[in-house]
């Protein structure tokens, strides 16, 4: 199983979008007996909440059902998930820091900006690939959230299916 874990800040914004975003791509390109895809936050201030009712909204007027959105919980990232992981992608320069900070050596490869993978980020550097916090904005910010997480979307699914592709 090919596991790609999505890193925001608290987990209840932008890192759960990405993870409904990834999952439903991965479904609709015939990946999904291959690939999971999950999220948690660097912190653990929101460990246990429910998603952001705007994230939630966003999701919702994108097409995700709520049963699905209705169940999701906030949780940190865990140490032994850099091992765990395939694909560790953080939403901003702040989330990539961090976890490259406390990554084995061995496993930092495997860390990534989302919008690494969008064409339009992929030749900047880390420090401008970020997805702005919208937790502090309106419904606005979700919208640009969402966007710039859809963006990114195909180029990761292209990156995992060529993983599967080369094998072990």
């Amino acid at each position: 199983m090919y596991r790609i874990i999505t890193v925001c800040t608290g987990n209840i914004c932008r890192s759960p979008m990405a993870q409904f975003c990834l999952t439903r791509a991965v479904r609709d390109a015939g990946l999904e007996e291959g690939v999971a895809v999950d999220s948690a936050g660097v912190t653990g201030w929101e460990a246990g909440h429910p998603m952001d009712p705007r994230a939630a909204a966003e999701l919702q007027k994108n097409g995700f059902g709520e049963p699905a959105l209705d169940s999701f919980r906030a949780r940190a990232f865990e140490p032994e998930w850099y091992r765990d992981r395939n694909l560790i992608l953080a939403l901003d320069y702040g989330h990539f820091t961090h976890l490259e900070a406390g990554a084995p050596a061995r496993e930092r490869g495997k860390i990534r900006m989302l919008r690494s993978f969008d064409p339009a980020a992929a030749g900047l550097p880390p420090q401008q690939q970020g997805i702005e916090d919208p937790w502090y904005g309106d419904m606005s910010d979700f919208d640009s959230s969402y966007a710039l997480i859809m963006a990114a979307v195909p180029g990761v699914v292209e990156f995992v299916r060529s993983a599967l592709a080369d094998g072990p």
